[in-house]
């Protein structure tokens, strides 16, 4: 007996602690979002991996989707002064088309380098030119030095680069110049749920499914970039070890995100983007997942420490310099390659791409690909294209159907079969990282967790305590009731119950203490009161879950970190050497927390010896409203919740909802 009451000692201890971080507002992107170096490489070799994967299952990319053959028609050649320009478009997916100007040097000499030239948020941006009043006024503030070549700052980066020896890539961003299935209404300013989008088949974009999917135009940009640059290393001329992306603005961040996952990429310049304040406000730059506990600047952090350089204007990077950019010359440094980080510093410019920015990416790529032009490398004047000579279709080579909403939802449901396909086989470890990042937490980061009694009360058999737990090292609490028999067994049973706590007056409950279980009760985040009907959701008229969930988990995910701190708790309970307990098991049987004890369990599966769990049939797929507390994004991806289900030992589950009910009663197997 005095061993056993070992396990309450430690329980007893008290401690201060704080109100729970999670009941401050939500997150937003206009948030701070710091970034905090690496003591060393091998750490950052662990953060780096983690980072990395949570943008690509963010944007739906992971696993990667198929490449289907590009099928990529090049016409139209013109040639000016020392380059030439071809129109370009290409299938990213089958009939979906990415389109672009493919621009060269006049003279190829062996392999030269290839850029990739991402667009901002200029409206036909690769098509536009400037009035004269605009230049004029740009140049007399010295942002640009010509009448003639101010007009295109899109155009006037490609033909400098093709002049200095460069093949540049310029594809347009979706629903901007010719690409033209997806409008732009639906990629720059969604605003409103579409009712007829938000069904559990055929869904379209910014749907609670196509969510639950990791679907997003976000995710579509990024994939058209990593095919643009299947696209661009298909060329022979094109040398594979100098390759560079560049862009300013939305394009800055397709730079930032490309650079970080594709090691093809050798230099990357992300300009007026990289900053640890505003990250990006438009429905393309935003996806579920993407910036929880991370941001900009450590996106910008994972390319090194290959050449990077990048500029501030008098916008939201205007505090670069001594907020972020420090960190990441540290991060440089621990890889001894400080000096491959740079930054241009102009806060006396509003947000652009201007002269003076073009001029330092073009004497940052001549200095990394030994490109052999005088430094610093100014920009030349030339000619102007028109529309007509850039645009790519025309009556032999037609456009698809544009704005086409049957082409959007047959786009998605090709991206869903594909991963499903590849999920199917794929090994188990493959579902169990991509959970980690949709829960957003593992059971080896769960947490220090203490405990505070607050009463303890003698019921006959067995004591009654209450209390709270603290994470410390997230800041979080949840408030507990405990049923401990006096002859106690070893065994924990957390109960999850969807009125919290106060479930522990169950009669199966009951029947545990009997038979010698303690039983643990819990009011997971916002449970102990009124259920909970919905998300919180940010301060943003648009409703776009990516503005809430790219910056804070969901409520269901942060329901399934409680149990974890719960577990671990347990787990990491010792007084001297003697574990207590010896042996930790969850029920979990009802509506909501049937499903939330289930993801759980795939990212404890080790460390909890016996589940009783009922699903109620549930599946994150079937969720048709992003607000609902048991939305989940991504929850639908990865085989839904059987995929979860997977990851936890079969033989230790009992498991009702799934089909087959199992043998005999829950309380039974959790006495076994």
């Amino acid at each position: 007996m005095k061993s056993k009451l070992l396990f309450l000692a430690v329980l007893a201890s008290s401690i201060a602690h704080a109100e729970d971080s999670r009941l401050q507002p939500p997150k937003d992107l206009n948030g701070y979002f710091p970034f905090n170096p690496p003591s060393s490489l091998s750490e950052w070799d662990v953060r780096k991996d983690y980072v990395r994967r949570q943008i690509l299952v963010a944007e739906g990319l992971s696993p990667m989707p198929t490449k289907t053959p590009l099928n990529a028609v090049v016409h139209g050649k013109v040639e000016g002064d020392g380059f030439t320009v071809e129109k370009v478009y290409f299938e990213s997916a089958p009939g979906f088309f990415v389109t672009g100007s493919l621009w060269k040097p006049k003279v190829i000499k062996g392999k030269v380098p290839g850029v990739m030239f991402a667009h901002g948020h200029w409206k036909d941006a690769r098509l536009s030119i400037e009035t004269d009043a605009k230049v004029r006024a740009e140049i007399a503030a010295g942002g640009e030095r010509f009448e003639r070549g101010g007009k295109s700052i899109f155009q006037s980066l490609c033909i400098q680069l093709a002049r200095m020896g460069c093949v540049v890539w310029q594809w347009d961003m979706l629903s901007d110049s010719d690409s033209v299935q997806i409008p732009r209404e639906i990629v720059h300013s969604f605003a409103k749920q579409r009712p007829e989008m938000n069904t559990a088949e055929n869904w379209g974009l910014y749907s609670p499914q196509a969510e639950a999917h990791l679907q997003s135009i976000m995710g579509l940009q990024t994939w058209n970039a990593v095919r643009g640059l299947d696209f661009l290393l298909s060329l022979p001329e094109v040398d594979p070890e100098r390759t560079a992306i560049t862009g300013a603005s939305g394009g800055g961040t397709q730079t930032m995100l490309l650079a970080a996952i594709d090691d093809r990429i050798k230099l990357s310049f992300p300009c007026v983007m990289v900053s640890t304040a505003m990250q990006g406000g438009c429905t393309c730059e935003n996806a579920s997942l993407l910036r929880i506990n991370t941001g900009n600047v450590e996106f910008a952090g994972l390319f090194a420490p290959k050449p990077q350089g990048m500029n501030t204007a008098n916008d939201w990077t205007k505090e670069m310099a001594t907020k972020g950019f420090p960190d990441l010359q540290k991060l440089y440094t621990t890889f001894g390659k400080k000096d491959n980080v740079f930054l241009l510093r102009g806060e006396h410019f509003p947000h652009n791409y201007n002269a003076v920015t073009r001029s330092a990416f073009y004497t940052f790529v001549n200095k990394h690909f030994k490109l052999g032009q005088p430094s610093p490398v100014i920009e030349q004047d030339y000619e102007p294209l028109t529309k007509e000579q850039l645009t790519v279709w025309d009556d032999k080579h037609p456009a698809p159907k544009a704005a086409d909403p049957e082409f959007e939802r047959k786009l998605l449901a090709y991206f869903a079969s594909d991963a499903e396909k590849q999920l199917r086989e794929a090994d188990p470890k493959v579902l169990r990282e991509a959970v980690e990042v949709v829960i957003g937490r593992t059971y080896d980061k769960a947490g220090e967790v203490e405990w505070t009694l607050q009463d303890k009360q003698d019921r006959g058999d067995h004591l009654e305590m209450t209390g709270t737990l603290t994470n410390k090292t997230y800041n979080e609490e949840l408030s507990v009731a405990w049923l401990y028999p006096k002859e106690w067994n070893g065994r924990v049973v957390i109960w999850l119950d969807d009125a919290g706590k106060s479930g522990l007056a169950n009669k199966q409950v009951k029947e545990l203490v009997k038979g010698g279980v303690a039983v643990l009760g819990v009011d997971l985040l916002f449970q102990g009161g009124e259920l909970a009907k919905q998300n919180r959701l940010v301060a943003n008229p648009r409703e776009f879950a990516g503005y809430t969930y790219g910056y804070n988990n969901a409520l269901f995910a942060q329901r399934a970190h409680d149990v974890l701190t719960l577990t671990s708790f347990l787990r990491n309970t010792k007084v001297g050497t003697h574990p207590s307990p010896k042996s930790v098991c969850i029920a979990a049987l009802g509506e909501q927390t049937g499903p939330i004890a289930v993801a759980a369990l795939a990212l404890a599966s080790e460390h909890v010896d016996r589940a009783a769990v009922d699903t109620h049939g549930f599946r994150f797929g079937k969720v048709l409203d992003y607000r609902d507390p048991m939305f989940l994004p991504g929850g639908a991806k990865y085989r839904d919740l059987p995929g979860m289900l997977s990851l936890y030992d079969p033989n230790k589950r009992w498991v009702k909802g799934e089909g087959k009910d199992p043998e005999g009663a829950a309380v039974e197997w959790l006495l076994k």
